[in-house]
């Protein structure tokens, strides 16, 4: 019998962001500014508060294990 992890939410949110930053066709640059201007400050806070959290965990808790 196989158990399959079931994919959360969010980590359905991250791999749709992962593709969306990946394609090298989009300028990210203008993506930041067209989402400062269109959409609620609330937008842009909940994006630092994940930018953050990525970079705890691609750094920060990396440099955890060395010693």
């Amino acid at each position: 019998m196989r158990i399959s992890k079931r994919v959360t939410e969010e980590e359905k949110v991250a791999i749709k962001l992962g593709n969306i930053l990946s394609d090298l066709r989009v300028d990210i640059e203008l993506v930041g500014r067209y989402l400062a201007r269109s959409t609620p400050t609330v937008v842009y806070n909940r994006l630092v508060t994940v930018t953050e959290s990525a970079t705890y965990e691609k750094e920060d808790k990396h440099n955890e294990y060395k010693y």
